[in-house]
């Protein structure tokens, strides 16, 4: 039997469980919806990188509810049938286009650091870092969830179906269980070390031996926690007994969390971050994160370059990619942090005149090999109140989850959610059956810089989800996960969408390439031979060896006919599925 042939039947069966048929049943079996990674719609659409997420959040569109109320549907189902991805052990950014208002704004769920977080807890007793495979699954690295906070001020805002509805399906696929893909089942294969060092082993092993693709994975646990947050909202997790098991867990991992920390942990809601690029408008995530600055300060670095030009596998669009990449991740490593707690100079790092400098370091006939950190605050008011050098130390690329909502309201959503690294710290709440994250890892292990560890502060992220506007009205979505490999995967995509004029699927899936300092190259497979070694001769770094990048999730929004097109990236089995009422009537709630 293909892989193919396997994903559709396991599909179905899984589908079978949450809707209540029997596979007994053949005919009706073979009227399941098959799923694909491209979709058209003109009352709705949904993509994100599991078929079932999307399906529930279809639903949710079907019967009425907005593009928010199917977000909230997709994340608890996420948690469920991507547990190694994301969850209410995590954090993440909603960024949401309320169309009643036109306003854009973010739900900001970033993990904070517990009150007893001190800026040296990532040091060994002779001041270097601790190796990242050691401390991202210690309980130290646990930062407080803002997830399911998230998720309950989003609906509190915009939500017009409650939390217990929306929760509901989920609790089936958890309760029921589901046949695992193949990402699902490589995760497991490739964690199970990390794994079975707490409660998880239990859940994702059999006999001892990770689950493989295929098998059913019942979450009895997850399905308690679930039932008990449909019975009394957030406050199940952040002010009772699962709050308590929690900080008692990460304590018994080594951690400092308390029930206090997590009963004290806040959301805020941002303004995003705008720029503009070739006549677009783009909305994307401010810091904390550092995906919405260095974004935009890439697009305006490449803009005047007139990438389009060179054929989009050229030599030449890679190496002023490269280049500008090397710049904006130098400026990152220095001055990008938790503004509640540090001066972030946004305005410095975007002005024109140093965007103007930093382009006069690159040149289309050769590699600039010694790339630093500007001085943007000559451009800004202020100045640095940390130590304005870059602390190395080995942190590893992170996955997470994004996916994307828009509703026949005009309503869209945005977003990107995470546990940090794949299954986050390893570490699962015994008898709740969720991951807890490993986002503290994300702050600079050696302190003293604009990102060290400091007690309530959020971590620096990459998350960059973003909405692309013309005229003032939505017409794009474009998010990923990846850890700092994020930002690229978005403007990428960006530029292959607007700068290359290329249809949305071609967009998501022409390859793409990430290389943050002159020493560190990742590329996708597609990119001819030839091209490489010009890049070679250059001085870049770029191997043979090629793997993905990322795994976009967009929606393209055609106002004048209508239409919405929803893409799903092919490095997991996401899926895109329309909305179509025909001639049904339904109303907003």
């Amino acid at each position: 039997m293909n892989k193919t042939l396997r994903i559709i039947m396991a599909l179905v069966f899984s589908l079978s469980l949450v809707t209540g048929t029997s596979l007994a049943q053949p005919a009706e079996a073979k009227k399941q919806k098959e799923y694909s990674q491209v979709a058209v719609g003109k009352d709705g659409m949904v993509s994100s990188a599991h078929p079932l997420a999307s399906e529930i959040g279809a639903d949710v569109l079907k019967k009425g509810g907005n593009a928010i109320d199917a977000a909230v549907a997709i994340q608890f189902a996420l948690n469920v049938v991507e547990p190694m991805m994301s969850g209410i052990g995590g954090g993440g950014f909603m960024m949401v286009y309320d169309a009643k208002t036109k306003e854009t704004s973010i739900i900001n769920s970033r993990e904070r650091a517990p009150a007893g977080a001190k800026p040296d807890m990532f040091l060994d007793e002779h001041g270097n870092p601790i190796p990242f495979d050691k401390r991202h699954t210690d309980g130290k690295a646990v930062g407080v969830p803002g997830t399911l906070k998230g998720l309950d001020a989003a609906l509190d805002k915009w939500g017009t179906v409650p939390m217990d509805k929306l929760i509901k399906p989920s609790i089936k696929l958890a309760d029921k269980g589901f046949p695992i893909d193949s990402v699902l089942a490589k995760a497991i294969a490739d964690n199970k070390n990390k794994l079975v060092r707490s409660a998880a082993g239990d859940v994702f092993l059999k006999n001892g031996e990770p689950i493989k693709e295929g098998e059913i994975l019942v979450q009895k646990d997850l399905a308690k926690t679930f039932k008990l947050i449909k019975k009394d909202g957030e406050k199940a997790f952040y002010n009772g007994k699962i709050a308590t098991a929690v900080a008692d867990t990460v304590q018994d991992f080594g951690g400092s969390m308390t029930a206090d920390d997590l009963k004290r942990y806040k959301t805020t809601t941002d303004k995003p971050i705008w720029g503009d690029y070739q006549g677009y408008e783009i909305a994307s995530m401010p810091p904390p994160s550092s995906g919405g600055v260095f974004l935009l300060q890439m697009l305006k670095t490449l803009d005047s370059y007139n990438l389009s030009q060179y054929d989009v596998r050229s030599w030449e669009k890679y190496h002023l990619l490269s280049e500008a990449m090397h710049l904006s991740y130098a400026d990152r490593a220095v001055y990008a942090g938790d503004p509640e707690f540090v001066d972030v100079p946004v305005k410095g790092l975007l002005h024109p005149d140093y965007i103007k400098e930093r382009q006069s370091l690159i040149s289309l006939n050769s590699m600039n090999k010694d790339v630093k950190a500007g001085d943007p605050w000559k451009y800004e008011n202020g100045s640095a109140n940390y130590d304005q050098k870059e602390k190395k130390d080995d942190k590893k690329i992170g996955q997470t989850t994004h996916f994307t909502v828009a509703d026949k309201w005009g309503n869209v959503v945005s977003y990107t959610t995470t546990i940090e690294m794949v299954f986050g710290t390893g570490i699962m709440v015994p008898g709740y059956g969720f991951m807890l994250n490993n986002e503290l890892t994300d702050f600079d292990a050696v302190p003293g810089g604009a990102n060290e560890v400091q007690p309530n502060k959020r971590p620096l992220s990459s998350m960059t989800p973003t909405i692309v506007y013309k005229d003032n009205k939505p017409v794009l979505t474009v998010g990923s996960p990846g850890g700092p490999t994020i930002i690229t995967s978005v403007l990428q995509t960006i530029l292959h969408k607007i700068e290359y004029d290329m249809e949305l699927k071609a967009a998501v899936e022409e390859p793409r390439i990430y290389t943050p300092k002159t020493t560190s190259y990742m590329k996708e497979e597609g990119i001819p031979t030839e091209t490489l070694q010009k890049l070679q001769q250059l001085g870049h770094g770029f191997t043979d060896q090629s793997g993905p990048i990322g795994n976009v999730q967009s929606i393209e929004i055609d106002h004048e006919k209508g239409t919405f097109k929803g893409v799903a990236d092919s490095s997991r089995n996401g899926a895109a599925i329309g909305i179509d009422f025909k001639k049904k009537k339904h109303t907003h709630r």
